[in-house]
């Protein structure tokens, strides 16, 4: 990639687009950061729905909350909104995650210094997360767009992207990610 000039802008991100589609990603979409749904009932699902709760450095109630990734949301233009169409294996996220936080880094290092991705699901790198400490993995890890407050299905529906509840482990879903760049 090439130096980039000031600021990002729909053209300036549409190589890393590309590069999200030839690294397995189903839609990768630039969109404005003011269409990004937040809402603070998004970490009740997280309190109430999930066992993993608590147990992260990349779960609530260490993640930004809804009004403070509002706040962030709103420091930022633009943003990729990353889609891929999962199958049952949902241990499989961790690659997906890993394909964010690898664009993230490509931005970065392209000279958008500000870029930062929020991926899907609960990170599960480590059996037991160091939370008394330091992430064991900060070039990998990173909260999920749940985590934070984002209400991912308005977003995606927002976007024309599919979502639909997944009612048991063994039916399919979409995962989806975000790439915050200015």
């Amino acid at each position: 990639m090439k130096k980039r000039a000031d600021g990002a802008s729909p053209e300036r991100l549409k190589p890393y687009a590309a590069m999200a589609l030839r690294k397995g990603i189903d839609d990768a979409l630039i969109i404005k950061t003011a269409t990004v749904v937040t809402a603070p009932w998004v970490r009740l699902k997280c309190q109430y729905g999930c066992d993993l709760y608590g147990r992260g450095l990349c779960c609530p109630p260490r993640t930004p909350t809804p009004e403070q990734t509002r706040g962030i949301l709103d420091s930022y233009t633009w943003a990729l909104l990353l889609h891929r169409h999962w199958g049952k294996n949902y241990k499989k996220v961790d690659r997906f995650n890993d394909v964010l936080a690898g664009l993230e880094r490509t931005i970065f290092l392209d000279g958008f210094s500000r870029a930062f991705a929020m991926g899907s699901g609960p990170c599960t790198r480590c059996a037991d997360c160091n939370i008394s400490g330091q992430c064991l993995h900060p070039d990998k890890a990173r909260p999920s767009m749940e985590s934070c407050g984002i209400d991912v299905f308005s977003t995606a529906h927002a976007h024309g992207l599919p979502i639909h509840v997944v009612r048991n482990h063994s039916e399919e879903r979409d995962v989806y990610g975000l790439v915050l760049v200015e």
